[in-house]
């Protein structure tokens, strides 16, 4: 059974917390360094993108983070998530910080703002039906790396990819209760 940790100093921590336990992973929230050192993966939830990584600066997580991913720990990004680990935003503050690691450009409300938000079926690589997804102020892939593996679009655009150990989607697939993309990264850890 992996030890998922779920970065929890903003955004929907509890909702990724019950869909990884769902599976049978032993999830936790990560709000301090000794608690990143437990996991065998780590989920950055959807939330704000900019106070997200200003509070991960504050807590001295940050750095750390940047240094697992970098040392290769299995790590899934849903919407704010996936801006976190985007090596390239547009759309973001001048002084934004990311994790970075996946070799994606990324749009921040690329599909505009809160009352844009919408639901989409959406064809999803790996797996035989198509997956329920909700984008809330979502962001979308603007370029991709040679390495990165587009799973799905939506509106022209990537809304998720997996380039080696690092996986992300646009969308929130810890509210539909579906679980399967959850899987998919629990794959990913134990694989």
């Amino acid at each position: 059974m992996p030890a998922i940790g779920v970065f929890a100093l903003q955004g929907d921590v509890r909702e990724h917390l019950q869909a990884l336990t769902a599976l049978g992973a032993a999830a936790f929230p990560v709000r301090r360094p000794r608690e990143l050192d437990q996991c065998d993966g780590l989920v950055l939830p959807g939330g704000e993108s900019t106070t997200m990584a200003k509070l991960a600066r504050t807590f001295e997580l940050l750095d750390p983070i940047r240094e697992r991913v970098k040392a290769g720990m299995p790590t899934f990004g849903t919407c704010a998530g996936m801006i976190l680990l985007a090596d390239r935003i547009e759309g973001g503050t001048a002084d934004q910080e990311t994790i970075g690691g996946l070799d994606v450009t990324v749009r921040r409300n690329a599909f505009g703002r809160q009352v844009d938000s919408f639901e989409a079926d959406l064809d999803f690589a790996g797996l035989p039906a198509p997956v329920h997804a909700v984008f809330i102020r979502a962001p979308w892939v603007e370029q991709t790396g040679p390495d990165v593996e587009v799973l799905a679009e939506a509106h022209g655009h990537p809304v998720a990819v997996r380039q080696g150990h690092l996986m992300a989607t646009s969308f929130h697939p810890e509210v539909d209760g579906d679980g399967r993309v959850h899987r998919l990264f629990l794959d990913l850890v134990q694989g």
